[in-house]
Order: structure tokens, then sequence, then C-alpha cells
């Protein structure tokens, strides 16, 4: 940091496996992406691009080795996935990461129903060459999945291999563990939390109330995604009390 502050909560260091912000690229130019990881590498610790704009980004291969040099990971959104399995055409999705360098993969089922034994399956198989973020939770805001099925799911999808399962949020953050106006399913939340390790889950929180909520309810070090590229710094001082809503949250509780 670029000056002392007693009472900052500590934060895990890079490369950590906890605590960790994930940020959705939704097609940044490769100069973009530059000037993002000049003033934000130190707190990223895994780039999504989102959907399906791997596809279409020009200057693909350039803009990962952006991501690469500052050693942060990058994966293809959960819908690409998708999009290769409704076409029949798994194999070419694992030569495509293959191809482009990427050695984290996100499977999801969020646009289209996949038998969930299925799915582990796909998981246990990507296991081999990647690292896995599995998505529970649908796109489809009418789709309400009961608590206990979330546990079940992700329980299931941890011991297929996943590294972490993502709480579903889209990327407007208003379906899955939220409601249509974006406000928590606290129940749910808190329902999870007694089945599943914290650490393992990557919650979706693009919006500043919902990283609140976590961070509050967690601490600092809870793994956060969905986040924009120029929400990382404004969320670094969220995470360690230094902006308004959480000024108070570590005050007293550490020693200076």
């Amino acid at each position: 940091m670029n000056f002392n502050l007693s009472q900052i909560p500590d934060r895990i260091k890079k490369p950590r496996e906890h605590g960790i912000t994930m940020v959705m690229d939704k097609g940044l130019s490769v100069e973009e992406a530059k000037n993002f990881m000049s003033v934000s590498h130190p707190h990223v610790d895994v780039v999504k691009l989102g959907f399906g704009t791997s596809y279409v980004t020009p200057n693909l291969k350039e803009k990962l080795e952006v991501y690469r040099s500052y050693d942060i990971p990058v994966y293809f959104g959960g819908t690409l996935f998708e999009a290769f399995l409704i076409r029949d055409q798994f194999d070419d999705y694992i030569n495509v990461c293959k191809e482009f360098g990427v050695n984290y993969v996100e499977v999801s089922d969020g646009s289209i129903t996949i038998p969930h034994a299925e799915k582990c399956g796909y998981i246990e198989k990507l296991t081999k060459h990647f690292t896995v973020l599995s998505e529970v939770g649908s796109k489809d805001a009418a789709h309400i999945i009961p608590p206990y099925k979330w546990i079940e799911l992700m329980k299931a999808e941890l011991e297929a291999g996943s590294t972490y399962v993502i709480a579903e949020a889209r990327e407007a953050g208003n379906v899955g563990i939220y409601r249509g106006t974006g406000e928590v399913r606290e129940g749910l939340v808190q329902e999870i939390l007694t089945q599943i390790p914290e650490g393992k889950i990557l919650w979706e929180a693009p919006q500043k109330a919902q990283q609140l909520y976590f961070l509050e309810l967690i601490g600092c070090n809870v793994n956060l995604g969905n986040i924009a590229p120029n929400e990382v710094i404004p969320l670094e001082t969220m995470r360690i009390g230094l902006r308004g809503d959480t000024f108070h949250l570590y005050l007293d509780k550490k020693e200076a």
C-alpha cells in the first residue's frame, strides 16, 4: 500500500484461493485491458470474458497475453460452454481453450437444461485439463430453485472436481441468489452457508449493495465475482474499510 494505516483488516495475499475478486470483462480492447491491469492488477484474481464475447472480440490472443503478463488467469463465460455443448461440440470447446492458453473453464447450465449427473460428468472430464468453476442457478428469473436443491447441486459439483461453485446472479445481479430488484435472498444464502464452505463459493455480486452484504456477512476475504473493471479499486477499498459503507466495520477490532 502507499502509506501506513492502522486497523486495516488482513487481506489474504496473492496468489490467493480465498478472498478472490473475479472481474467480468465484457469487451475491453487490448489497450483498455492494459490500462485496467496497470492500476488494478494487485486486486484482481481472475478475469472472465463474459458470456460469448470471446467469440467476437478482435485481437483475442493479444488481450489474453495482457492478462497473462500479470499472472491473471482468464476463462471464457459459461454461456460459451453451453453454446458449444448444445451444438454437440464439447471436444471443440476443449481444443479452443487449449489453443488460446486458457487454463480455467466455467461449466454452467443457466441457459440450457443439462441433467445434473451429465453436468457433473463434464466437470470430471474438464478437471483433467483445466481448473473448473461451475455455476449453480438459472438465468431464468421464473425458475426458483429451493435452498436444499442449491446445496445438493453445489455439493455434487464440488465432489465432481469444481474448485469453486459460482452462485448465479447474471451480470445485472437480478436472478439466482437475488430477487428481481437486486435484493439478496438472505434466507437462501444463509442456508447454503450451513452446508457449503464459504471459501468454496464465488458469489456473483455486481451491485455495490450486494458486495456490502457479503462483506458484512462473511468478511473482507469473501469471494466476489462479476465485478466491473472500473469497480475493482472501489471494491477493494470497501473490503478494507476505506469506503463510507464499511468505514466503521473494522475499527477497534484489530491492534493498531
